[in-house]
């Protein structure tokens, strides 16, 4: 994250001189993403290493929750840029562009998009083999950083080959509707860690090896919920009214076992309520209730 700060600080330092040089709205509409993108990379790298702290009796499941309002956070910043940018194109297409020393303008803009390339796709790799979602909407910042560049490169190189100036200001305003997308984006997958949102395929592949397990007779309840590298699952076991209490619990360590081998680059913690096959009723709700229900999906 220090690195992606560092870059932040040279990506705004060398828009805002390509602008001066420039006056391309184009140019000015990436400067002024860069500021937001080093706002939001300060606030990911205080969320990262939030995140890390360990469990304490405030907070008996962590803290990697910050995670996602730093990238709710940072989806909103994104999208102040984005508003930003569009503002400043459609002044500059009312009053008209005024622009010189392109070419300048152009190598630097390419120079600083390349290293965003490289720095948003090891970011968003990174974050997705360590399950941490800091790293990813960061990563994704940068990528729309780029992805902005890349714009400003073709719509600069467009106004040196024809000779028209609106095409700069035009470039600008759809590099600035792109942004505003990214943001929703990245909000969306905020809101859905902060609700808990389950991940369809990982529910599926739960319940698939609990139906398919023998040391079981039946299951209900079962629910499980993400924060960035650690997984929550909860469910209620059935077993035969014979069993001990002592071989119950060892089947259910069993299929819980099972259970951790589904999320291989996860901590997985499992909490499992033991109850007899012939109990008809858990918490006043019969089993095949729909609210029951992830058994009877």
């Amino acid at each position: 994250m220090r690195a992606s700060l560092a870059v932040a600080v040279v990506m705004l330092v060398g828009k805002i001189w390509a602008y001066v040089l420039t006056g391309s709205t184009a140019i000015l509409s990436d400067a002024l993403e860069s500021v937001i993108h080093l706002a939001a990379t300060a606030v990911a790298g205080f969320s990262l290493w939030y995140a890390r702290q360990p469990a304490d009796r405030k907070h008996p499941y962590g803290h990697g929750k910050i995670a996602y309002f730093s990238s709710g956070a940072e989806g909103a910043l994104i999208m102040v840029a984005g508003l930003a940018i569009a503002w400043e194109a459609v002044g500059a297409l009312i009053a008209g562009p005024e622009l010189s020393n392109l070419g300048a303008g152009l190598l630097i803009t390419g120079v600083l998009g390349a290293i965003n390339l490289v720095l948003g796709l090891y970011l968003i790799r990174t974050g997705k083999r360590t399950n941490a979602l800091v790293l990813v909407a960061n990563g994704h910042h940068v990528l729309t950083d780029m992805w902005t560049s890349l714009g400003v490169l073709v719509g600069v190189a467009l106004v040196l080959v024809t000779d028209i100036e609106w095409l700069d200001p035009l470039v600008a305003l759809a590099m600035g509707l792109n942004i505003l997308w990214t943001s929703a984006r990245l909000m969306r997958e905020s809101a859905r860690g902060l609700m808990d949102t389950a991940d369809e395929a990982e529910t599926a592949r739960v319940l698939d090896l609990l139906a398919a397990s023998g040391e079981i007779d039946g299951y209900h309840h079962v629910r499980h919920r993400r924060v960035n590298d650690r997984v929550f699952l909860e469910q209620h076991l059935l077993f035969d009214d014979d069993l001990s209490l002592e071989e119950a619990h060892r089947r259910a360590s069993t299929v819980e076992a099972r259970q951790r081998a589904l999320f291989p680059e996860s901590r997985v913690q499992i909490t499992s309520h033991l109850e007899p096959a012939s109990h008809e009723h858990a918490d006043g709700v019969p089993h095949d209730a729909v609210v029951d229900g992830l058994a009877q999906d």
